[in-house]
């Protein structure tokens, strides 16, 4: 049954090409996991918030090292997408940033994230999301990107607020914890390619946020 519309997202986009290194503001760089990250993907799941938030933990380094290979086959098949979040001035992994749940086709997918412990207070989730927003928008061409996240989960919410993620209602009892079921946030922003101006590039692009 041949279909009516044209897939939204090319897969070539992630089976053809190498994961690209995207900027953002504050001297943040997105970049693929390497198998030296290993040991900080550890350390992140050990940390009590990204634990509860997240429901895992890393068990060993080689665990983690694994969690890395995947993430890294899951590009170039095309399933998902996960950037590490670097501070360029000593190059040590701040956050985690991907996309979930991509549908090439409908040209949509989930925001999802993480910051260091020691990292938090410094808006780097906020200029991460913004600068793979921008780069799934004006970029690959996604249509529409959403972010959930527990109804108890303060910071996530305001994350969605600084970076135009529209609240857009609550899924009753959706999000599995460790303590029970969740209701779940869900937030949502849709593409607005015709606003980008001629020749500018997003791939590399400075995104502009404040604390």
């Amino acid at each position: 049954m041949p279909d009516l519309t044209e897939d939204v997202v090319e897969s070539a986009r992630f089976t053809d090409a190498a994961q690209p290194v995207l900027s953002a503001e504050g001297g943040l760089l997105l970049r693929p996991w390497v198998t030296e990250d290993s040991e900080d993907v550890f350390e992140a799941y050990k940390d009590r918030s990204i634990q509860r938030w997240h429901v895992r933990s890393a068990r060993s380094i080689t665990e983690a090292r694994q969690w890395i290979e995947e993430w890294n086959m899951a590009w170039r098949k095309a399933i998902r997408a996960h950037w590490a979040v670097a501070d360029t001035t000593d190059g040590r992994v701040v956050g985690r940033v991907s996309l979930k749940h991509m549908d090439l086709v409908g040209g949509q997918a989930e925001v999802a994230y993480w910051a260091m412990p020691a990292a938090r207070g410094r808006a780097v989730v906020p200029r991460a999301v913004e600068a793979l927003t921008a780069w799934a928008f004006y970029d690959a061409g996604f249509h529409r990107l959403e972010l959930t996240h527990s109804v108890h989960n303060e910071p996530s919410c305001r994350v969605a607020d600084k970076t135009g993620f529209r609240w857009e209602g609550t899924k009753y009892s959706s999000g599995l914890h460790l303590d029970g079921w969740h209701d779940m946030h869900l937030h949502a922003r849709i593409s607005e390619v015709g606003s980008v101006p001629d020749g500018t590039s997003f791939s590399r692009q400075h995104v502009s946020m404040t604390d």
